[in-house]
Parts: structure tokens; C-alpha cells; sequence
């Protein structure tokens, strides 16, 4: 009897309704994520796609749709590298959209870059720009001119060496330091400070490369480029343009050391004079042509000659060549 009655019992649950059966789970429902923004941003103030040294560029921008409390990084590139980056509110503007803008100061030279990126928040999801970028533009100086172009350019041209001072304006030194520039880099021996010219400052380019760079701290006078260099090793902390002996009674050539100082004027117009060979000194004189016209001495700008007098050491070396 049992055995007749199991096939009964299987059969019988077989034929039980499809709801007596366990119900498979339903899967589980996402949580709606935060909609999806839209970033863009525009470069102002740019002509040709340049804008001036020094100048503010303003990068404005815009993310859709508009939440409340969002924030958006914006990020500047020089030559590929990351020079700032700010963190600016985004504010509600038209057409359900949120604004926002930050700004860079352009105080080298180079190709710059901005871009954006929003970081998603429950409110709204993430978003981001690709880079835009332009370049510097650079105006010629002049002579009197005031302004913060002069002050940085006279801060690109120290770090060369070329110490024309401080300050805004473009005056007497800076003149003599741009003459000493253009006489280094083998251009027209003037106080003109182009366009081209400029910008090589800016860019750092166009400093001297010292010919004995383990000598300490040393004076040098390359004859071909009338100018006096005094350095600490192989780093020039101040160029100056010179005359050196004209054809007739020329420059001695050769590694000496200064020895002997001569305040002051002396009978034959020489200006705080510091010898280093005999009768040949580094001197002041009312006469500095832009070529080799001294009778032998290397002669400074009077304006020029007291700082050299104190930058010079007794004992420390000087190679004419």
C-alpha cells in the first residue's frame, strides 16, 4: 500500500497551481542618478590669439542645467604645466544655465592654457573641458615709459644679469643694460628695446654664457662684445657695456687680479678707478662710444662706474680676451 501511494503524492504536488510556488526576487531598482551637465568656456581678451604681457585674461564659462551650490575648477597651463588653478561658485544665469569665471595675470612668456572640470555632487553629475590656449604678444619699450611691462621686464633682464634697478620705469640704467643686452647677443649696439627683443627677455634668452665658470667670483671682458661681466662662478650678477682700447693702444689680453683703487677723479678724467695690470684700469670715463675707443682701460658710463667700483674685490681675478 505505501508503494502505490508515492507516485499518488509526487503526482499531486506536479499539479499543485504555479502561485503555491516560490516566486522568484525581484531585481533590485537603481536609484536615478543626478542628470547629466554640460561645461564650456571662452578665453577673453585675446586678438590673434595673443594677449599682452602682463594683461588679465578672463576665462568665463557656463554649466547646464543650473544647480544650486556647484562649484567648478578652473585650471591655467604654461607650456603644458599646471601654474594654477582656481575654485570658483557657479552662479545662476539665463536659460537654466549656471555661469561662472576666473582669471590669470600673464607674467611670462610662453603658450597658455585654461580648462574646466565639475566634479559630480548628488545635485548634478560631472562634466569637463577640453583646454584652450594662446600665446603672449609684447610691445616695443621706450625711454620714460612707466608701467608694470617695464618692472617685469627689469626683473626677466636681472635674472640674466642685466641689473638695471628697480622700479616702473625705463630710464637711464635700463637704457645701458639693454645696450649691454644687444651687445652680448651680437645685435645693433643701441638703447632700443623692440618688440622681438622683449619678448626674448621675457623668455629668458639672450643671457651671457661665462667662459670660465670655475673661477669664483671673477670679472670678464670679452673684447668682441664690449661689455664687462662680473660673476660668481658661472652666474653673471652684472653686465655692463664698455670701450675698450682702440686699435692703436689696445686692451691687454690676459688673467689678472685687481690690486690698486683710485677714488674719485684723477688728472686724466678716469672715474674711481681699479687697476689690474700697471696703468690699465676698469674705470669711469664723460666718453663711452659703443666700440673700442679707450687708450687701453676698459671705460664704464660715469652713472655705472661707483656700483662697479664697489662690486669688485681686491685680489679677485679679471680675464680680457
Amino acid at each position: 500500500m505505501k508503494r502505490r501511494l508515492v507516485p499518488a503524492v509526487v503526482l499531486a504536488s506536479c499539479l499543485l497551481p504555479a502561485a503555491a510556488q516560490a516566486a522568484p526576487a525581484p531585481a533590485p531598482v537603481k536609484p536615478a542618478g543626478p542628470p547629466g551637465a554640460t561645461l564650456k568656456i571662452e578665453v577673453g581678451h585675446l586678438e590673434r590669439g595673443k594677449a599682452p604681457i602682463f594683461a588679465t585674461v578672463p576665462v568665463t564659462g557656463s554649466l547646464a542645467p543650473y544647480a544650486s551650490g556647484q562649484k567648478v575648477e578652473v585650471t591655467f597651463y604654461l607650456d603644458g604645466h599646471k601654474v594654477l588653478s582656481r575654485r570658483v561658485a557657479v552662479q545662476k544665469g539665463k536659460r537654466g544655465a549656471g555661469t561662472f569665471k576666473a582669471s590669470i595675470i600673464l607674467r611670462e612668456d610662453g603658450k597658455y592654457a585654461a580648462a574646466a572640470k565639475h566634479v559630480a555632487t548628488p545635485e548634478l553629475g560631472p562634466a569637463s573641458t577640453m583646454r584652450k590656449s594662446w600665446r603672449v604678444s609684447f610691445p616695443a619699450l621706450h625711454t620714460g615709459q612707466c608701467d608694470n611691462v617695464v618692472k617685469g621686464f627689469k626683473s626677466a633682464m636681472a635674472k640674466m644679469g642685466y641689473v638695471s634697478g628697480g622700479g616702473r620705469c625705463f630710464d637711464g640704467r635700463t637704457g645701458r643694460e639693454v645696450l649691454a643686452y644687444r651687445k652680448v647677443n651680437g645685435m645693433a649696439p643701441t638703447e632700443r628695446a623692440g618688440k622681438g627683443l622683449v619678448k626674448n627677455v621675457f623668455g629668458g634668452r639672450g643671457g651671457y654664457k661665462v667662459k670660465y665658470p670655475n673661477a669664483g667670483e671673477h670679472a670678464e671682458v670679452p673684447l668682441d662684445k664690449q661689455v664687462l661681466v662680473l660673476s660668481k662662478g658661472d652666474k653673471p650678477f652684472a653686465i655692463y657695456p664698455v670701450s675698450t682700447g682702440k686699435p692703436s693702444t689696445p686692451t691687454i689680453t690676459g688673467h689678472y687680479e685687481f690690486y690698486r683703487q683710485e677714488p674719485g677723479y684723477n688728472s686724466e678724467g678716469m672715474y674711481y678707478s681699479f687697476y689690474w695690470h700697471n696703468g690699465y684700469a676698469v674705470h669711469g670715463y664723460h666718453e663711452v662710444p659703443d666700440y673700442a675707443a679707450s687708450h687701453g682701460c676698459v671705460r664704464t658710463f660715469i652713472a655705472d662706474q661707483p656700483r662697479i667700483y664697489d662690486q669688485i674685490n681686491f685680489g679677485e681675478s679679471i680675464f680680457v680676451f
